[in-house]
C-alpha cells in the first residue's frame, strides 16, 4: 500500500563571507645559450626571493613555498638547439594580506604573476556548518507551516538529503597594476583586495503529515 500524506519539500540557506586567504605568485624567466647558466640565474634570482620571503614568514600568516621550475631548449629554424629558456615561481599565501603584498613589494628579483583569494580551510568549515544549520532550520519551518496548512498537528521525517554548492572560491585574476609596480621596482607594498565566497545549501526530502 502506497504512504498516504507524504509530501516532498526543499529549503535552501546560504551566506557569503569576506575571503581570508590570499595566496600570491612571483615569477622570473632567463634565457641563454647554455643551460646551467640559465639554471643558475634561476637559482640566485630564487634564493635571494626566499631570503627576504622567509624572513617575513610565519605560520597562517605568510607561508612560503617555490611554485614551478622549468628549464627547456629553444631551437632555430634547422632544428638545432639554439639557446635554453627557464622559469622559477615563489608562492607567498596566508591570512595577513598587509604582511604578504608588503613582502612581495620588497621582492626585487621575481616579478608578479598571479594573485587569487579563497577561504582558509577553518573559514570553509565553519561557513559550510552555518549555512547548513540555517537551511536545516528553514526546512523545520518550512515542513511545519506545510503540515499546519493541510490541517495536520505535525509531521515525520521518511527522506532527507542535503546538497552544497560553492561560488566565488579562490580564482586566480591578474594584477595589472601589480605587474606595473613591480616593473618599477619598487619596493611598495602591492594593491589587493578580496572579494568574498558563498557557500549555499539546499535540504530536499519528504515528511509524513500526522
Amino acid at each position: 500500500m502506497e504512504p498516504v500524506n507524504v509530501v516532498h519539500i526543499a529549503a535552501s540557506g546560504f551566506m557569503d563571507v569576506q575571503q581570508d586567504w590570499l595566496s600570491m605568485s612571483l615569477n622570473t624567466t632567463k634565457e641563454g645559450t647554455d643551460a646551467a647558466t640559465v639554471q643558475n640565474q634561476l637559482k640566485v634570482a630564487l634564493d635571494a626571493a626566499l631570503g627576504v620571503a622567509k624572513a617575513a614568514a610565519q605560520p597562517q600568516l605568510l607561508e612560503v613555498r617555490t611554485g614551478q621550475f622549468t628549464l627547456y631548449p629553444r631551437y632555430s629554424s634547422a632544428g638545432k638547439i639554439s639557446g635554453w629558456q627557464g622559469t622559477t615561481e615563489l608562492v607567498l599565501e596566508g591570512r595577513d594580506f598587509a604582511r604578504i603584498s608588503t613582502t612581495a613589494g620588497k621582492i626585487q628579483t621575481l616579478t608578479m604573476g598571479n594573485v587569487g583569494f579563497s577561504l582558509s580551510r577553518q573559514a570553509q568549515q565553519k561557513l559550510e556548518s552555518d549555512v547548513q544549520a540555517l537551511a536545516i532550520e528553514r526546512f523545520k519551518a518550512r515542513a511545519t507551516e506545510v503540515a499546519k496548512g493541510f490541517g495536520f498537528a505535525g509531521y515525520a521525517l521518511r527522506e532527507l538529503s542535503i546538497s552544497s554548492a560553492d561560488q566565488g572560491g579562490g580564482q586566480p585574476v591578474p594584477r595589472v597594476m601589480a605587474m606595473q609596480a613591480k616593473a618599477a621596482m619598487s619596493d611598495a607594498p602591492v594593491s589587493v583586495e578580496a572579494g568574498k565566497s558563498m557557500v549555499n545549501v539546499t535540504v530536499s526530502g519528504s515528511i509524513q503529515l500526522r
